[in-house]
């Protein structure tokens, strides 16, 4: 059985969870989720704990067990904490600035690069440092990677957009040969 799928998840308090035939809604506050539920998984509420079991024991239900239960488990942290991810600028020159729901980047282009939150999603800048958050996990990292690509970490000077912590493996320039004689 699925060591994941297996695990119970406690409903922590402020938070409600209904459960309908092949969706399930998290709601705390104003944020609410909704977790799609595979068909040949269910879940099922005892006592402020949730249990997502598996109808039979197919290599699919199998890998859409742990699945299940870990979207359930994400929604729940995300709508009563929330998720956030950390992205640095690096180079001379390379800034960001907030106007609204609006992400300006200048980073080494010819023009500004603007990227607008979805909903659910809010931009920070202080300093270099760019914070994504959002109660939607899958929607954060997606939203902090798109921002990332606009100009990936290069490996010579290690300039671009990169996530806090990230490691960057960096090359060696060319080497100068000396005059000739």
């Amino acid at each position: 059985m699925s060591r994941i799928g297996r695990k119970q998840i406690e409903i922590p308090e402020n938070v409600t969870v209904d459960v309908k035939p092949h969706l399930v809604i998290v709601k705390s506050g104003e944020k609410s989720l909704e977790v799609p539920v595979h068909p040949l998984t269910e879940v099922k509420i005892n006592d402020k704990i949730i249990n997502v079991e598996r109808k039979n024991e197919t290599k699919l239900a199998k890998s859409v067990h742990g699945l299940t239960r870990t979207l359930i488990y994400n929604a729940i942290v995300g709508v009563k904490e929330g998720f956030k991810k950390d992205l640095e600028i690096v180079g001379v020159g390379y800034r960001a600035q907030v106007e609204g729901d609006k992400l300006i980047l200048k980073v080494g282009y010819s023009h500004e690069v603007e990227k607008i939150a979805p909903a659910g999603i809010s931009f920070e800048v202080k300093k270099n440092i760019v914070t994504v958050s959002g109660s939607d996990k899958q929607s954060v990292g997606q939203v902090a990677a798109e921002i990332r690509a606009v100009r990936k970490p290069e490996p010579y000077k290690g300039k671009g957009i990169k996530y806090v912590g990230e490691k960057i493996i960096r090359k060696v320039g060319k080497a100068v040969k000396g005059s000739g004689a």
